[in-house]
């Protein structure tokens, strides 16, 4: 990846975050996207390498795209690596969640998601010499449980936007494929009444993810933001080179 540009949403925390600073390491150029200003400006002053271009604002909102897509352009004349990361969580029984909600969830997590495929397969396709890109999922989106509709047709919804762009995208060599994380050990969480209520019995948060992780997991435990910004890594690479349309589940054993 020396030398090449990638562009990261939803940069400033979690998977994000730790996509950002593990790619930092070889990339030329890197655009960091994300609503928290505050949190990426703290994290593009810790990054050292790459030249940075940050943006904030909301992924599921169309208009900021055109400026982002010009601001590549300008800055660096081409983009190599698209990570479409941002998201949030939301639990409640499916009669009970209103369609305030649903829409808030599906605005960030499906509409964003498309938002950052299309303009990135733009880009991709300028330079002529392809790309890949990575859009995180979740295994939600393969494995049923009550009270994650929302966030569960999102991630679903996600999923099948990777099979589509890499059947559109190979012709360009371009390489689209996802990643399924089960429990994660990232700031997600706390959006949840479900963790924040384990939170306030188990004593801690570093308690509550045990917990969890020892009721759901074979492995009996969550994986790091790292572990996952690994596999966002390899799937950028050249190192699979013959993968495209692939969904990489790292749950722990969750979904068996």
């Amino acid at each position: 990846m020396s030398g090449r540009v990638a562009l990261v949403t939803g940069a400033a925390s979690g998977i994000g975050a730790a996509t950002a600073r593990r790619i930092s390491q070889t990339v030329g150029g890197l655009v960091l996207v994300d609503r928290n200003r505050a949190a990426l400006d703290a994290l593009a002053a810790e990054l050292r390498g790459p030249e940075l271009l940050v943006r904030d604002g909301d992924v599921g909102i169309e208009a900021p795209w055109a400026e982002i897509e010009e601001a590549v352009e300008r800055r660096f004349g081409r983009l190599d690596h698209v990570v479409a990361n941002a998201g949030i969580a939301h639990g409640a029984p499916l009669a009970e969640t209103s369609f305030e909600d649903w829409r808030r969830v599906l605005s960030v997590n499906l509409d964003g998601a498309f938002l950052t495929l299309r303009t990135g397969l733009r880009l991709l396709r300028k330079s002529g010499e392809g790309g890949t890109a990575v859009v995180v999922s979740s295994v939600a989106a393969v494995k049923a449980e009550p009270g994650i509709a929302a966030y569960a047709a999102s991630k679903a919804g996600a999923a099948q936007l990777v099979r589509v762009a890499a059947k559109e995208g190979a012709r360009d060599k371009i390489r689209v494929n996802g990643v399924l994380p089960g429990g994660v050990e990232t700031p997600i969480w706390t959006q949840t009444p479900f963790f924040q209520e384990l939170v306030a019995t188990a004593g801690s948060e570093r308690a509550a993810f045990d917990q969890m992780a020892a009721m759901a997991t074979p492995l009996g435990r969550y994986a790091s933001a790292d572990e996952i910004a690994g596999l966002i890594a390899f799937l950028l690479s050249d190192a699979s080179g013959t993968m495209t349309g692939a969904l990489l589940v790292s749950d722990g054993g969750y979904s068996l």
